[in-house]
């Protein structure tokens, strides 16, 4: 835990408690000269200490919110130097189907298997992407967790952003995935790398050469998870939309596209067994130790607050 200051030339405020200091001083000099005129007892000093006290500490509290004090929190953590994934997520609008009204989405149900993985391999840095008929990236690989589950909740929407054509329920173009091998998303000293892509293979029709991209070294290792129901629909306003149907052929095209990928097609339901996988595809290897940055408070806000407890002592003893 550290302390900071973000303005640190802002306790200079502090020298503005030797004007109402001077003030009392002067004042009791004042008193004193007329009770000594006219023969009268004089008050110990000491009478006056806790008004000078609540004067310095009104203005060494005011300045230490000027200086705008601030606590951070840091971790250590292990993280692998050799691996990185990346978790592909479909945010067409096909993504808001769910079995009923509101029933988590397909594309919350995505969310929450992404955050079951990043759980199981904490050492393993991992990103985030969002495809529609485009891949874009979120996140690039990391093991904080804290900023992968802020990316991935804030970040992560339907359509956001939104495809660069329009189309009324399948944006989703796995076509998209071409990119990923030669668009150095992943380090270079990434030799075990793996994709994971949650989709609901509700996709345009397969027409680049996903086999001639992906046979590019270090191999990308690819796991498509299937999140779909054949009765699913989209409750947008609470009530099935009518347009829509769910495609009954997106399991045989995610096939396809694990055939020429080489990859391996998961059920939403067989979650154990994808976190398994990787596991497994990820093994042992070497890491470092990293420094993550945890939380910021701000210190200002009850520096301020707690100047007004001596400022009420000074008025309040002026009033009486």
């Amino acid at each position: 835990m550290d302390l900071r200051f973000l303005t640190p030339f802002g306790a200079v405020f502090a020298l503005a408690a030797l004007l109402p200091l001077a003030v009392l001083v002067l004042r009791e000099r004042r008193a004193r000269g007329v009770r000594r005129a006219l023969r009268l007892a004089q008050p110990p000093l000491r009478s006056q200490l806790p008004l000078a006290l609540a004067l310095t500490a009104v203005a060494g509290l005011v300045a230490l919110a000027a200086a705008q004090p601030i606590v951070e929190t840091t971790r250590t953590v292990r993280e692998r130097t050799d691996a990185e994934a990346f978790v592909v997520l479909d945010v067409s609008r096909s993504m808001l189907a769910a079995t009923k009204a509101g029933a988590p989405t397909r594309l919350e149900r995505a969310q929450a298997a992404a955050e079951r993985l990043r759980r199981r391999l904490p050492q393993v840095p991992i990103g985030l992407l969002s495809m529609t008929d485009r891949v874009l990236p979120h996140l690039f690989p990391t093991t904080d967790s804290t900023v992968f589950a802020a990316t991935l909740e804030q970040a992560m929407g339907i359509e956001r952003p939104p495809p660069a054509l329009f189309f009324s329920t399948r944006a989703t173009s796995l076509n998209s995935l071409e990119g990923i091998p030669t668009r150095d998303y992943f380090s270079p000293s990434a030799r075990k790398r793996l994709l994971v892509v949650l989709t609901d293979g509700e996709s345009q029709e397969i027409d680049v050469d996903l086999r001639r991209a992906y046979a590019k070294r270090p191999k990308i290792e690819t796991f498509l998870v299937h999140v779909w129901g054949q009765e699913e629909a989209i409750y947008e306003t609470g009530v099935a939309e009518r347009g829509y149907k769910p495609d009954r052929a997106s399991a045989a095209t995610l096939a396809n596209v694990a055939s020429l990928v080489g990859g391996r097609v998961f059920p939403e339901a067989a979650g154990d067994e994808l976190e398994a996988a990787a596991e497994t595809f990820f093994g042992s290897g070497p890491t470092r130790e990293r420094t993550i940055q945890g939380e910021r408070r701000a210190l200002m806000p009850y520096a301020t607050l707690a100047a007004l407890v001596p400022l009420g002592f000074v008025l309040l003893r002026r009033n009486l």
